[in-house]
């Protein structure tokens, strides 16, 4: 066991969709979390640096999940100077959620290595939870998905896969300076993604390419925070141009097994009655 363990692990977005599910595995090994967010104690907000250095006294490492998304601008930089506190801190062991194909993230990447700290980052593909635990479940209920996306493949990744990933490079040796890229086990298109939702919750589920304008209309109707409608542009627009149309064994490399293929979490969700009006 990695004796950083044996402190609490900071966890930035603790009740977010990766770093929930850390949290709950640390604490079933009986390991000590802090849960780094607004309503934490003591409070964590990336917005108000003073916030940092208390949350880090008595940690022995961070996960660090960036809200909302290390693709906007100036997150690297925050990244940054939060990495170098950390290590000021006496707090070396820090873990990065980070994102494929997204210019600031890998940005952050790089100042997280300038840092000093014993870093290890977790390079994500599209979450598959995103339909579940996101935007989309509103359109996947209403029984269609208009996004500005057209064939390109993604290959979703859950979300369970990246704790599982995280927790196991926090708790063993040999991951310090290591860099995983993690997948899903195939490529889908987002039609393709919806269509296995529909069939798994029993339902006619509809997708619509739309053009970037009219997506931009729609999330404007919806009253979404400025720097959320922002990312959901970013994403569609540059992410998804196909630059992240591969797969890669992080998962495999980490955990020793396959990924979590769509399919299976989409019968395991719709069972949950999620997608169900």
């Amino acid at each position: 066991m990695n004796p950083t363990v044996t402190k609490p692990t900071l966890i930035l977005g603790g009740t977010g969709k990766t770093g929930r599910r850390l949290a709950e595995r640390l604490t079933a090994r009986g390991l000590p979390v802090q849960i780094g967010s607004r309503s934490g104690t003591p409070p964590f907000d990336w917005e108000n640096n003073t916030t940092w250095e208390p949350a880090l006294d008595g940690v022995g490492a961070v996960y660090i999940s960036y809200y909302p998304d290390l693709a906007v601008p100036g997150a690297a930089d925050t990244v940054g100077a939060f990495s170098r506190l950390a290590v000021e801190c006496g707090v070396r062991r820090l873990v990065l959620l980070s994102g494929r194909g997204e210019t600031e993230a890998q940005r952050a990447e790089e100042m997280l290595k300038a840092s000093g700290a014993d870093w290890t980052i977790l390079r994500c593909a599209w979450f598959s939870q995103n339909f579940s635990e996101g935007f989309l479940v509103e359109s996947l209920l209403e029984g269609e998905v208009a996004l500005p996306v057209g064939s390109v493949g993604e290959p979703f990744v859950d979300a369970d896969d990246i704790a599982e990933a995280a927790f196991a490079v926090l708790t063993q040796q040999g991951h310090v300076g290591e860099l995983y890229e993690l997948t899903g086990p195939r490529l889908l298109s987002f039609a393709d993604a919806v269509a296995e939702i529909g069939r798994a919750a029993g339902r006619d589920i509809r997708f619509i390419r739309i053009s970037h304008a009219e997506f931009t209309a729609t999330t404007a109707e919806h009253e979404l925070p400025a720097e959320f409608a922002w990312l959901l542009n970013e994403l569609f627009t540059e992410v998804l141009d196909g630059r992240n149309e591969s797969l890669t064994d992080g998962v495999q490399r980490v955990l020793g097994r396959a990924p979590k293929d769509f399919s299976t979490y989409a019968t395991e969700t719709a069972a949950t009655g999620i997608w169900r009006n």
